[in-house]
């Protein structure tokens, strides 16, 4: 197949059916297609790159929607010896423009071009910014040019490069207007003090905490202290991952697409934070003075007891994965709950602020034995008097603390109870309830201890006594006394 340049007056031919790489070093160019399926702005360029070479060409048998297959254009018609990319109209290469064998073409494109070329050579040179006078003006904006009627019935016109720059100015517009947009939206779906200020419900639902200034309090007592694992994460949302992760017990997969890192960094975030509240926030959980106490004392506990209740006790437990060790599996196993847990002791004032919460112990072990090795009778003066269940038979550990405790009577051996033992248990009853609501509360606020925990939460923490998931509970039973007592005064 023969390609020849269709430029009047070119004799220029190849037999090669590739077309390229001619002897002399000519390359010949298809003329180009009118792409209609790549949007609106490449349908318009190229209709009108397409009737632009047209034009310069200007054969009676090459029409828009006709031009043979042999026809091409030589690079002796183009400056640069190629033509320039479909999308630099304003190049002279982006139509043949030279050497075209007619001479009624103005050649407005290319000194239009060479005049811009020549103010950045002289920008470059000077540094110095050039005054836009009427020149450049006109050069920024061209005239309108009244393109040459195309012959066979073509009705087409040329579209003029002030309709592209509208065209692009329009389109620019549009997209940073939605551009504009988007970040707004996405400012508005951040996770950061944005996303829960004004709205108390957010704040509990996400933290568990009343409102965004007891958050704000939290993080500047523990701001200081966290050790940032990612230059993403701000301070405030290190603490808001944490906190989302206690109480909502999220996968961490699921918290790295809503914070936009990388899983890693959620799990070593949670794990500086966690070190960081339970190093700053645990003294939190206090043991009150007696001074405190009776004067804060609510009116049933001095209705039924005076003013001598001190603390009341229960254990709690929480599941958890169950161990490959055959002798942590005997010591983990709850005949209570018939599953592998690790048992806390809890200690409430009569107020409902937890006192006291003890390190985790193996589901087997009693509540007798955790109390006596916990350290909680160490903190009972003379006088104090302890609230239990039946489960806590502690009455000689006590009495060694001059401290008396009260549980409900057992009807073991009994057919019932008497008169005086029924009205002693129910007075113990509904006071000790508390405890089991201020348990409740902590569970159901910070879901991750509602949970089956993993056994790498088990492991002491390097140079500690205690494992990860101890300071998990302590963190979640501070967080759990900012917010309102359950306890009515």
């Amino acid at each position: 197949m023969v390609n020849r340049c269709c430029i009047v007056g070119c004799n220029n031919a190849t037999h090669n059916r590739h077309g390229k790489k001619i002897e002399n070093g000519l390359t010949f160019h298809r003329f180009p297609a009118w792409r209609r399926n790549h949007g609106d702005q490449v349908s318009e360029i190229t209709k009108s790159r397409r009737l632009a070479w047209i034009t310069a060409v200007r054969r009676p048998n090459i029409t828009f929607h006709s031009i043979p297959m042999s026809m091409r254009v030589c690079s002796v018609h183009f400056h640069s010896g190629k033509p320039a990319n479909e999308m630099y109209n304003s190049h002279p290469d982006w139509a043949p423009s030279q050497n075209l064998g007619h001479t009624d073409m103005k050649a407005t494109k290319t000194a239009r071009y060479e005049r811009q070329e020549t103010r950045k050579r002289q920008r470059t040179d000077s540094n110095v910014t050039p005054v836009m006078d009427e020149t450049v003006i006109d050069d920024l904006v061209p005239p309108v040019e009244t393109p040459t009627p195309v012959e066979d019935g073509a009705d087409q016109r040329l579209l003029t490069e002030c309709d592209f720059c509208q065209h692009r100015r329009d389109e620019i517009d549009r997209l940073l207007e939605e551009n504009r947009a988007l970040k707004c939206e996405l400012g508005q779906r951040k996770m950061d003090e944005h996303f829960l200020k004004d709205d108390n419900v957010k704040v509990k639902y996400y933290t568990g905490l009343p409102h965004l200034e007891v958050v704000m309090g939290v993080l500047a007592c523990v701001g200081p202290y966290v050790t940032p694992s990612s230059k993403v994460l701000s301070p405030f949302q290190m603490l808001f991952l944490t906190l989302m992760r206690l109480r909502l017990n999220l996968p961490i997969q699921h918290i790295a697409h809503l914070f936009c890192v990388d899983r890693k960094t959620v799990s070593k975030t949670f794990s500086n934070v966690i070190n960081a509240l339970h190093a700053r926030t645990s003294p939190l959980i206090n043991w009150p003075g007696r001074d405190a106490l009776h004067a804060t004392m609510p009116h049933q506990f001095v209705e039924a007891f005076g003013k001598r209740v001190a603390v009341i006790l229960d254990c709690f437990e929480i599941f958890i994965q169950r161990p490959s060790n055959l002798k942590a599996q005997a010591q983990s196993y709850s005949h209570y709950k018939h599953n592998t847990t690790m048992k806390y002791l809890i200690g409430i004032t009569p107020q409902g602020s937890i006192s006291f919460i003890s390190k985790g112990w193996g589901g087997r072990v009693s509540d007798k034995h955790i109390t006596d090795n916990c350290g909680i009778l160490d903190k009972l003066l003379p006088g104090d008097l302890v609230l239990a269940d039946r489960g806590f038979d502690i009455q000689d550990s006590v009495g060694l603390m001059c401290a008396e405790v009260k549980i409900p009577s057992f009807t073991k051996g009994r057919c019932q109870l008497d008169a005086r033992d029924v009205e002693s248990t129910r007075k113990i009853a509904h006071l000790r309830i508390h405890v089991e609501r201020v348990i409740g509360t902590v569970r159901n606020k910070y879901t991750i201890l509602s949970a089956k925990v993993p056994i790498h939460m088990l492991l002491p923490c390097k140079d500690e006594d205690m494992t990860f998931l101890d300071k998990i509970v302590s963190v979640c039973c501070v967080l759990t006394n900012m917010s309102p007592s359950v306890v009515l005064k």
